[in-house]
């Protein structure tokens, strides 16, 4: 039985968005450390949920 998760398009673009969402948080509403704990935050998201979502599919 195949996943929707199989799809990198689909892996990539979740971790994308929410990446997305974590940078516009960061630029409106933050400012210093917290800006940049933020924004490697997104980084990570970019990183590691393709990476996990790949295990669960």
């Amino acid at each position: 039985m195949s996943s929707v998760f199989d799809s990198p398009a689909i892996r990539y673009g979740m971790g994308l968005s929410s990446a997305a969402i974590l940078t516009v948080v960061a630029f409106a509403f933050l400012d210093g450390t917290m800006r940049w704990l933020v924004l490697g935050l997104a980084v990570l998201e970019i990183t590691v949920v393709p990476q996990i979502l790949k295990r669960a599919g």
